[in-house]
């Protein structure tokens, strides 16, 4: 199957960033960061996109505290905040950016605090094996929350499946169980009737692998 995503709505939603910079020194509380976590990509001024982080973790040396989002969501050296804590200032930097997988890699600083469980979601291991119809997978979305539906197809690089989806659920983790099986990309069509599409987690891994990070694994 062939991924369409220029003849379909990318599931991304802009908006005025509030208080950019205006944001507490480096003695503010550590700012809880986890896959389903709304972020804000600062696009000039005080405009930016809102999207969904996919996972949390760490470089293949551990060094490095880097994330996961969509692709579309941003491009290398645009700055990335919290949306829930947007007033403590910048939490990191898209360092990578590819659109044949529409994958995104972002930097943390040393405000963010890792965690495996946001809104209800744990991510405890990532399984690279493509989901096929019928298993149900779930996704958590800065939009729309937590949403589940079949899984129609795979073909290995893409899913399509039923999940509601919305603009701003740009990158949201795609689970089945607390197994992270992908990211959220798109929809088709219609908003929530879909279907939706996203890109499986095999590829996006393999992909790091090759970038200066050598690689991924969950804190």
């Amino acid at each position: 199957m062939t991924r369409k995503l220029t003849a379909i709505f990318a599931v991304m939603a802009a908006l005025t960033l509030g208080g950019v910079g205006s944001g507490p020194a480096a003695a503010a509380p550590s700012i809880p960061v986890g896959g389903g976590s709304g972020i804000l990509v600062l696009k000039g001024g005080t405009s930016a996109s809102a999207c969904t982080l996919t996972a949390i973790g760490r470089s293949r040396n551990g060094n490095r505290l880097i994330g996961i989002t969509a692709g579309h969501c941003g491009t290398p050296g645009q700055r990335v905040f919290s949306e829930v804590y947007q007033d403590r200032g910048q939490i990191g930097t898209i360092t990578f950016s590819t659109p044949d997988l529409d994958m995104a890699i972002i930097e943390f600083n040393s405000k963010v605090a890792p965690r495996r469980t946001v809104r209800g979601t744990t991510i405890a291991s990532i399984d690279t094996r493509p989901v096929q119809f019928p298993t149900i997978m779930c996704k958590t979305g800065r939009t729309t929350g937590q949403t589940c539906g079949v899984a129609w197809a795979s073909d290995n690089e893409t899913h399509f499946s039923q999940m509601c989806v919305i603009e701003g659920d740009s990158g949201a983790p795609v689970t089945v169980g607390t197994r992270l099986v992908g990211m959220v990309n798109a929809y088709y069509f219609t908003a929530c009737i879909g279907p939706e599409t996203g890109t499986n987690i095999g590829p996006i891994m393999s992909r790091i692998a090759r970038t200066e990070y050598g690689g991924f694994h969950l804190i």
